[in-house]
């Protein structure tokens, strides 16, 4: 199959995971076999941060690769997080231990039998989530053809790692208001049974509802759960309140 078309296909592999769900850790592996593929470089790697900030490492094309990237993140130097911290590229350099802007992390590569590194953010707009790092055990940059098809590459990576976070989100929000609607249902069917049982209005039913769930520090919404199922304690009913300690 001709360079182009295996271009293609994998920008198009990786472009179907916009419109359906998939596993990130596969999706980022799958973009460093691909950069090694097409890209004629020795090694790929792929650090992401979470959503605290911390960068992680996710995906390695080779142990040896994934060694160094843990050996970057633990030295807190090396291109991968310069493009993170920066949002910019970090151009082609040539390794020389102690000499460049890594000066552990340099060694470590070298040692590893790396002689060039360059790194892309993974960025859409003013958001960057992480970070390609690009390795090669020779000395020659990558082609201009060959660093147009990375930064799609790393480009739609980052689309679809930010597209899943999203909808990570949106669902969590989804779920968190639909318990809150059904909450708040439920409680709405407590505060009927406390008024029929008590034969006080629905405000008062509410209030004793409540400070029984104060009074025995328990959620709201599961004293609520228990006077709709029959097993809440009568004390609701009545408004008794559970006894104070004696004050210090």
């Amino acid at each position: 199959m001709a360079r182009e078309e295996l271009v293609v296909r994998a920008l198009v592999e990786m472009a179907d995971s916009l419109v359906g769900d998939f596993d990130v850790v596969e999706l980022l592996t799958g973009l460093a076999s691909r950069c090694v593929e097409l890209l004629g470089i020795s090694a790929a790697g792929v650090m992401v941060a979470t959503v605290k900030g911390d960068v992680r490492l996710v995906a390695s094309s080779s142990e040896a690769m994934r060694v160094l990237e843990l050996f970057e993140l633990q030295a807190e130097e090396g291109p991968c997080l310069d493009a993170y911290r920066s949002g910019e590229p970090v151009d082609h350099l040539i390794l020389n231990a102690g000499s460049d802007p890594w000066p552990r992390f340099s060694v470590a590569a070298l040692e590893a039998g790396f002689q060039s590194v360059s790194a892309l953010p993974l960025r859409l707009r003013d958001i960057t989530i992480g970070a390609l790092n690009l390795f090669s055990v020779g000395v020659a940059p990558m082609s201009e053809s060959n660093a147009v098809v990375a930064r799609a590459l790393a480009d739609l990576a980052a689309i679809s790692i930010i597209q899943h976070r999203v909808a990570d989100e949106h669902q969590r929000t989804n779920e968190q208001l639909s318990y809150a609607l059904n909450s708040r249902i439920i409680i709405e069917q407590a505060k009927g049974i406390i008024a029929e049982r008590a034969g006080v209005d629905l405000s008062e039913a509410f209030d004793r509802l409540r400070g029984y769930a104060r009074d025995h520090n328990r959620r709201l919404t599961e004293v609520a759960f228990a006077a709709v199922d029959g097993t809440l304690d009568p004390d609701a009913w009545s408004g008794a309140r559970a006894p104070r300690g004696p004050r210090a």
